[in-house]
């Protein structure tokens, strides 16, 4: 009796572990499945965005083709090529047909006369691309205009003889005759205008031929030397820019590019004269400055205005005010007057009116210009040593003033100083 219940039991038990089990399966599979779902759901989107980004590029990739196919340059160059060859076609059925009315034979004259325009035009446009010189392009154009004005008259002639009214066959004939020239003309600014541009768009090249034009006008002399060196050594073997210093160095006698005899003079006259401004303040400088106002001033402005010796007064009496008339009025204070004015009060020896002596009165100095004052100098401390350029030494022996003095040592000192380096390059 005890067994059955628990066969029913442990059945009621399998029956519930096998549905829990089904449940969990069934949930399990649900989850593979919506698992399943959201990977195909992420992977159509990225599809769909893979599709929009390359929709996308596209669309950018024609834009970016359409705007530069549609740039003025491309624009005006496939729009005169396409002026060109309407041009072409307009005018070439009047001509094959106005000369297979005069002979089948001639049928291939008008290709030849459009063939030669054209191809004439193509020249010019080489020409152009090689850098040939003027008078090949102007002959190819000369060509051009043959052919092309040749055309041109044939044309017009058809057009007249059209059979239409005056005024309508005048005007036909005009029209074919333009077109005829509108198509060489059109390329031929075509080939103009793009060969303007290509040297603006050159910048390095424009300024080298600027460059190079500068150079020919301002030293023709050196540039006709580095011209015959250059024809003179084999091709190929000489640098121009080596030619052009080698003929720099021939015709200036210095190695520096743009520096003349000249302007190297200039250069060590600065070079003195600066080095005299910045040089500090001495009691020597001082000195000669001096001795500079003394030498300028006359004779007799320095006896006027020099006074004599004169002895302190130490009576104390000399600073009392004299009694006025006026006995009962208060007294003055007394009031400290220097010794100095005192003594030039009350100086015995009378003085004339100073002043500079007029220019009628003075005796007229010589006036030597710097070159020659500098020569002078030169002549004259030729047996110095260098200890003994002083700028007194030069005052006294050329006679001038203390500033040009220092000017002139410094000058010379200069060139004492760059005599071994000139003498050292010369060897």
């Amino acid at each position: 009796m005890s067994t059955a219940p628990d066969y029913r039991a442990e059945r009621r038990a399998d029956d519930a572990a096998r549905a829990e089990q089904r449940r969990l399966d069934a949930r399990a599979a649900d989850e593979r499945r919506a698992e399943r779902e959201r990977a195909a759901d992420e992977r159509a989107e990225r599809l769909r965005e893979q599709r929009r980004a390359e929709r996308a590029r596209r669309r950018a990739e024609r834009a970016e083709h359409r705007g530069q196919a549609l740039t003025p340059r491309n624009v005006y160059r496939t729009g005169t090529l396409a002026l060109v060859v309407a041009s072409g076609l307009a005018s070439l059925p009047a001509q094959i047909i106005h000369f297979v009315q005069i002979s089948p034979m001639l049928l291939p004259m008008p290709f030849s006369l459009e063939g030669a325009a054209w191809v004439m035009a193509a020249g010019v446009a080489y020409a152009d691309e090689r850098k040939l010189s003027g008078g090949v392009r102007w002959l190819l154009r000369v060509f051009v205009l043959a052919a092309a004005g040749f055309a041109a008259a044939i044309n017009y002639t058809y057009g007249v003889g059209l059979g239409l009214a005056a005024g309508d066959a005048r005007v036909a004939g005009v029209g074919l005759a333009a077109v005829t020239l509108l198509g060489p003309l059109l390329f031929e600014i075509r080939q103009w205008v793009c060969t303007l541009a290509a040297h603006e768009d050159d910048g390095d090249g424009r300024e080298q031929r600027r460059h190079s034009r500068a150079r020919r006008w301002h030293h023709r002399p050196v540039v006709r030397i580095a011209n015959r060196l250059m024809s003179a050594a084999p091709h190929g073997s000489v640098a121009y820019e080596d030619a052009w210093a080698r003929a720099w160095q021939i015709h200036t006698g210095t190695t520096e590019p743009g520096m003349t005899p000249d302007l190297h003079r200039r250069a060590v006259a600065s070079a003195a004269d600066l080095a005299a401004v910045l040089r500090p303040p001495t009691p020597e400088a001082n000195a000669e400055e001096m001795d500079e106002v003394v030498m300028d001033r006359s004779t007799s402005d320095l006896e006027e205005s020099a006074p004599g010796p004169m002895e302190q007064s130490t009576d104390p009496s000399a600073f009392e005010p004299a009694p006025g008339p006026e006995s009962d009025a208060d007294p003055v204070p007394l009031v400290s007057v220097p010794v100095r004015a005192a003594v030039a009060a009350e100086s015995a020896r009378p003085r004339r009116a100073t002043g500079r002596v007029p220019e009628v009165a003075r005796s007229p100095r010589p006036t030597r210009t710097a070159d020659e004052l500098l020569d002078e100098a030169r002549s004259v401390t030729a047996d110095w040593p260098d200890t003994a350029l002083t700028a007194d030494a030069i005052r006294k022996a050329v006679r001038t003033s203390a500033d040009k003095a220092r000017g002139l040592r410094d000058t010379l000192r200069a060139e004492r100083a760059a005599a071994p380096e000139g003498a050292e390059a010369s060897a």
